[in-house]
């Protein structure tokens, strides 16, 4: 039987490619970063070079596993979280890491540091949900 996507891992794994080139821009501005043409602290620097990782691995992991979650033919709840955790901690955990940072002069996290531990929750979240998922299937 040939492969498929639902109607949810279409639309979201569409969603996810587009923001690829969100992420390019992200590296794009690092490359300013460490040329130095932004002035950044050593804190904040480090926290766009997290932020920037945690994208697009995050968003690469999801598109993994939309496809998991298709191919396995999950629905319901586990199926949502299989397709939508890992990319509500892509958007989530790098956002925790630039706003946490974010303003002049920055030696230490802000309290949007909450969004990186959100986004790990709903990352652990999803990907149980998605192995579980896969292995009773």
């Amino acid at each position: 039987m040939p492969f498929e996507f639902t109607d949810a891992g279409r639309i979201l794994a569409g969603i996810a490619l587009l923001s690829i080139v969100t992420i390019e821009f992200g590296g794009w501005f690092l490359t300013r970063i460490v040329r130095g043409s932004v002035p950044m602290t050593p804190f904040q620097q480090t926290f766009a070079r997290a932020g920037h990782a945690h994208a697009g691995v995050l968003v690469t992991l999801g598109l993994v596993g939309i496809l998991y979650a298709d191919l396995a033919g999950l629905a319901g709840v586990v199926g949502w979280l299989g397709r939508a955790g890992i990319l509500a901690a892509a958007i989530l955990m790098p956002g925790g890491f630039f706003a946490s940072s974010a303003g002049k002069e920055r030696t230490a996290p802000n309290a949007a540091i909450a969004l990186v531990w959100i986004g790990a929750a709903c990352l652990a979240t999803g990907v149980v949900g998605l192995g579980v998922g896969v292995l009773t299937s």
